[in-house]
């Protein structure tokens, strides 16, 4: 690019002062040209741009992980107020969200001693996250068991977005995801259901349902007809793995997605789809080449509540 066609902006320092906003603090970054600090100002641009778009397919797609932390609530208020369409994610969310809403999890910390979690105390580590036996499996076993007594009595096949919409009918927890995605009509779609315990238990259920099936291609006529439907498409893509690439791979049958933000820890030099940045997705048609778009590198359970608050200061 030659240096008449650059659009040479000053950068600022950033000035904090009491009483700041979090939206003061993220406009304030997008003046710094603070390397990371601006790709997170140009992000929640971008998700501002793409709720404002009358008839965008809000996309939201991320891995269990972040359900276990306290970054659930962000993404519970996000489908409350009407920023979230549809949901792809993996079956560890529906765990994590579920015996959330039964049980306790706790603070811990990275270097615990892992063997002594597991033989002194039952307990699983998560990260920094603790989950002890009692609050998991045996949890879910408990409540989901008869609610499948309930939902497959009149039919053995659905679709995972109709047995979890099922489920989310049957809780009394404003604080569940599953709960508001119920409340307010947003789909959950799980295309790897049994890799996880929910889907652990439907295979249990099966031992003695022999005629009981996954529908997962309902699964995918919905999101083929949800995309072509659509005026205009984004997404906020948390991590890689199944969850992205779901939501990126039927955006390229409409030409690809018109917005993109990309939230991620992983890095390109192996090839990876959790490494790949959002230029790649261009190649591929999955994103449009004119979309507004901002991979940002980092930690999700800092840069997505942030972008969040961001848009609550903004749009609510």
């Amino acid at each position: 690019m030659k240096m008449k066609e650059l659009e040479l902006v000053p950068v600022e320092d950033i000035r904090v002062c009491k009483g700041m906003t979090v939206d003061g603090m993220l406009k304030a970054m997008g003046r710094a040209g603070g390397f990371t600090a601006q790709k997170l100002a140009d992000a929640t641009d971008v998700a501002e741009a793409m709720m404002r778009d009358e008839g965008c397919l809000k996309v939201l797609s991320f891995p269990a992980c972040i359900m276990a932390t306290g970054t659930r609530g962000v993404i519970v208020d996000m489908v409350r107020n009407g920023m979230v369409d549809l949901i792809i994610t993996t079956c560890g969310t529906l765990d994590h969200d579920l015996s959330r809403s039964f049980a306790q999890y706790y603070k811990g910390d990275f270097m615990l001693d892992d063997a002594m979690l597991r033989d002194e105390y039952e307990i699983s580590r998560l990260g920094n996250v603790l989950v002890p036996d009692s609050c998991y499996g045996i949890v879910l076993e408990e409540n989901l068991a008869p609610m499948f007594d309930e939902i497959f009595k009149d039919t053995l096949s659905m679709t995972t977005h109709e047995i979890i919409d099922e489920v989310g009918a049957r809780l009394d927890d404003e604080d569940s995801l599953l709960y508001q995605c119920h409340k307010n009509g947003v789909p959950i779609v799980v295309p790897g259901i049994t890799d996880g315990s929910f889907g652990c238990q439907l295979w249990m259920y099966y031992q003695f349902n022999r005629k009981l099936r996954i529908d997962l291609f309902g699964d995918e006529q919905m999101l083929s007809e949800m995309m072509n439907d659509a005026k205009s498409t984004g997404a906020i893509v948390v991590g890689g793995g199944i969850s992205k690439h779901h939501t990126i791979w039927w955006s390229q049958f409409r030409g690809g997605l018109d917005y993109c933000l990309y939230l991620t820890t992983a890095e390109e030099y192996d090839g990876s789809l959790s490494g790949a940045r959002i230029r790649e997705a261009v190649s591929w048609g999955k994103v449009k080449e004119q979309a507004k778009n901002m991979t940002v590198e980092g930690d999700a359970t800092i840069s997505l509540p942030l972008i969040y608050a961001g848009l609550v200061d903004r749009l609510l």
